[in-house]
């Protein structure tokens, strides 16, 4: 699979991934602004199809992972994985010594993956996905050590 680094005019393609994973997703317009935040990177598999992408954030020695997604019919086959290890990989050489995110707590496939590839819990934020009728939904906060990683 061929990941490479997202430029601000990706942000269509981006966005066309994010769709198929969120509701509501974040617009190409959205996705290009937070490309242009000082220590965005941005990574897309595949080209004129993408199927997965990652926007991440490096801050001094944390990186945090802003949005994760990955096509439906290209789900349980190592792209997210691939998606995280190459993230980390990048987050690392920005200087950052560890990886942080949230997820849903009621998202057990993503919970999984994140366990798998060597996150740990690192808190709870309540209320923190608004779900408009259905209603807040927490998120569990994770960690991974980047020095010690093997996503």
């Amino acid at each position: 699979m061929r990941l490479r680094l997202a430029e601000a005019r990706d942000a269509g393609l981006l966005a066309r991934v994010h769709a198929q994973a969120f509701d509501p997703p974040w617009s190409a317009a959205e996705i290009a602004d937070v490309l242009t935040w000082p220590g965005v990177f941005g990574l897309l598999a595949g080209d004129d199809a993408p199927t997965g992408m990652i926007l991440v954030r490096v801050v001094a020695d944390d990186a945090e992972v802003l949005t994760l997604a990955v096509a439906p019919p290209a789900r349980r086959g190592g792209l997210a994985r691939a998606l995280l290890a190459e993230a980390g990989r990048l987050a690392v050489l920005a200087g950052a010594d560890a990886m942080f995110l949230e997820v849903a707590v009621d998202n057990d496939a993503a919970i999984a993956l994140y366990r798998a590839t060597g996150f740990v819990a690192a808190g709870l934020r309540k209320g923190y996905y608004d779900r408009g009728a259905e209603g807040l939904v927490d998120a569990l906060a994770l960690r991974l050590d980047l020095n010690t990683a093997s996503a």
